[in-house]
């Protein structure tokens, strides 16, 4: 809020023949002026003091001007008074002293000098030269202003619209004393009359009553006003859109030296707003502004830096301009500048430094740095594991919209991480971030629906997520609708488009994709029958450690279909999956056991692995079992024992089970 907060000797006092307005107005004639002085007249001693002070008719001698000021001060001239005040204040003639300058003010005040009532207030408002009591300075203000003084009309309008000095908060009376002092061409007033209309302050929102307002006061150099004036234009606030004309009063403004302005135009140069996109230009405003300290304009040399915009790419000299803005309470600097830290970025990696960084931008509200310090407890990256305080942070970025955050959150729920267990309260959280677009949110969503884990299970829902995070390259989205089309499961059964969902899965990495894609080839299912490409994708899925695809390269091996025949090569493959627990390569790899076929002929190990696979439920190798304990190969004959392991194979539909059953009587 602007007040004006300078001394000002702008003289008032009436005079019958000598006043500082007969100067101005030319009817002035410095012998009678000094002729009068000479003989005492203490309103010529003021205006020969000015004369003095400021140059005119004479040379400048601010000796001379205070020794006039002084004889006419002496005799009560309250302007005289408020003069001598003003040197003090700001040092000319004298040394600077504000307490003197108080003292005259005081006395120039008392009689009557609008401007002496304005500065003596400025005096107490800003607690120079006198404890700073704004009670005071409401008092000297609202003297100035009741006689038309434009300075004291804005910063009573300060006043009533801040409740200070005792003043009720009163934003039509500050709207009334802004109106008054801006009529007169206070620009302070202009600015601040034009801010209460852009946010309905006082009055009713009118954004073009604001424009207007800014105008006046950019037109008579007020920094501020130009640099909001520009943004109006940028945004078609209150005025029709015209990027030429936000650059030209960004530039007017910065300069002067504006910060805002200098940022602000340096963004117009970045993004070829107005001007040709120029990074050169962009980071030669940004630094201006930066190197007044302006965090916003640090954080933006600092990107330009770490991207190599206008500038050679350099981390460390971002992280030195991050750091610039994070030490001085920005939460952009501070946020980027943990990133370095824990990416090792221009300085040494350092992921405690990271937390605490984190922290401070988290602290303040930054969404990004919430989510980012909400996944170091999760992970206990750089701070001791806390899943209670990762949920906190993660409610906090969540609650203001962050769909990551929601979505973590949303597991943190479903797997009682750091919260109670809440299936319900997952899957809200999972739809929250699914609806803003978050790609794995949506794919969560889908496996709720599909489970009815925390919503009414619904297989169309299911699938509606799972093309959502598909269609967005979520692979085990689209890993999950192709086995929805191969199996027809709320969908129409679609070999064609299963097979294109596993083949985009499976590019991506997808073992279990990659298996089902081979499988589709092996078959001849929705692509044309290929048992080498089937070869190639169980092979992809076998190395990555799907146990389906070893077993399938494994028979692929045994049988010489789609690569040359390899029963060593079979055997491996057999062994990985079943040292997994698959119970068919355990029954496959008892077979190669008990026939000797890629490994050296062992009934034991053959029983072994038949058994294996027979407590899975697997009824061929229930039966071979039972055949072992029948025969007694690689075990103790046990006739009861292949009686029971019959019946389980039996149970299953095995034929030879049965048969082997009724040849031995049960």
């Amino acid at each position: 809020m602007n007040m004006i907060g300078g001394a000002n000797d702008k003289g008032t006092e009436q005079m019958e023949h000598f006043t500082r307005d007969s100067i101005l107005a030319e009817k002035f004639s410095i012998e009678q002026c000094r002729a009068a002085a000479e003989k005492g007249n203490a309103s010529a001693q003021d205006v020969l003091g000015d004369c003095y002070q400021y140059g005119w008719f004479v040379k400048k001698d601010f000796a001379a001007a205070i020794a006039w000021y002084e004889k006419a001060a002496a005799q009560g001239n309250a302007a005289a008074q408020r003069s001598l005040g003003w040197c003090c204040e700001n040092g000319y003639g004298m040394e600077k002293d504000d307490r003197k300058a108080v003292y005259w003010y005081t006395k120039g005040a008392e009689g009557g000098d609008i401007d002496a009532q304005h500065n003596l207030g400025n005096m107490y408002g800003g607690g120079r030269g006198v404890e700073k009591d704004m009670v005071q300075a409401v008092k000297w203000y609202s003297m100035a202003a009741a006689q038309g003084h434009q300075g004291s009309q804005l910063n009573l309008g300060v006043c009533y619209e801040d409740g200070l000095g005792g003043l009720e908060k009163d934003v039509l009376k500050a709207v009334e004393l802004y109106t008054k002092s801006a009529e007169q061409g206070e620009s302070g007033a202009q600015f601040n009359l034009g801010n209460c209309y852009s946010k309905g302050v006082g009055v009713e929102q009118d954004k073009v009553q604001a424009a207007e307002w800014y105008e006046k006061a950019a037109k008579r150099g007020h920094l501020s006003a130009m640099n909001t004036l520009g943004a109006y234009y940028e945004l078609g606030e209150g005025v029709e859109q015209n990027d030429n004309a936000a650059v030209k009063w960004y530039m007017e403004a910065a300069r002067q030296g504006n910060f805002y302005a200098q940022c602000n135009l340096g963004d117009c140069y970045y993004d070829g707003r107005g001007v040709a996109q120029n990074y050169a230009k962009a980071l030669e405003w940004y630094e201006k502004a930066a190197r007044q300290g302006f965090g916003k304009a640090q954080v933006n040399v600092g990107f330009c830096c770490e991207s190599g915009l206008g500038v050679e790419q350099d981390d460390v000299k971002a992280v030195e301009w991050y750091r610039k803005a994070a030490e001085q309470g920005n939460a952009d600097g501070a946020y980027n500048l943990a990133i370095h830290y824990e990416q090792g970025r221009g300085v040494k990696q350092d992921e405690k430094q990271a937390v605490v960084w984190y922290e401070k931008a988290a602290l303040e509200g930054h969404v990004s740095a919430q989510y980012n310090l909400a996944c170091c407890y999760k992970d206990g990256d750089g701070v001791a594991q806390d899943y209670g305080k990762a949920a906190e942070w993660y409610m906090k970025a969540s609650g203001e919209g962050d769909a990551n955050a929601q979505n973590v959150l949303g597991w943190c729920y479903e797997n009682g991480k750091g919260v109670e267990q809440d299936y319900v309260q997952a899957a809200a959280w999972y739809q929250k971030a699914a609806g803003q677009g978050n790609i794995q949110a949506q794919y969560n969503l889908a496996v709720c629906y599909e489970r009815g884990r925390g919503v009414d299970q619904d297989g169309e829902q299911a699938v509606f997520w799972y093309e959502k995070a598909a269609l967005q390259g979520n692979m085990n989205a689209q890993y999950y609708l192709g086995c929805c089309y191969q199996d027809g499961w709320c969908v129409e059964q679609d070999y064609d488009r299963a097979a294109q969902w596993y083949r985009k899965a499976a590019e991506q990495g997808c073992a279990q994709a990659q298996y089902f894609l081979g499988y589709l080839y092996k078959n001849g299912y929705g692509v044309e029958q290929d048992s080498v490409q089937a070869v190639e994708w169980y092979q992809k899925a076998a190395e990555q450690g799907d146990a389906d695809a070893q077993n399938s390269l494994g028979l692929c091996y045994k049988t010489g279909n789609g690569v040359e025949k390899d029963v060593v090569q079979a055997v491996k493959w057999y062994e990985a999956a079943a040292e997994q627990g698959h119970a068919t390569a355990q029954f496959n790899l008892g077979s190669c056991y008990l026939m000797g076929v890629g490994v050296k002929q062992n009934d034991v190990k053959a029983v072994a692995w038949y058994e294996k696979a027979a407590k899975q439920g697997k009824g061929s190798a229930q039966y071979n079992l039972a055949l072992c304990y029948e025969l007694g190969r690689g075990v103790e004959q046990d006739l009861d024992m292949a009686i029971d392991w019959y019946e389980k194979s039996a149970a299953q539909g095995d034929q030879k089970a049965q048969a082997a059953l009724d040849r031995l009587g049960y």
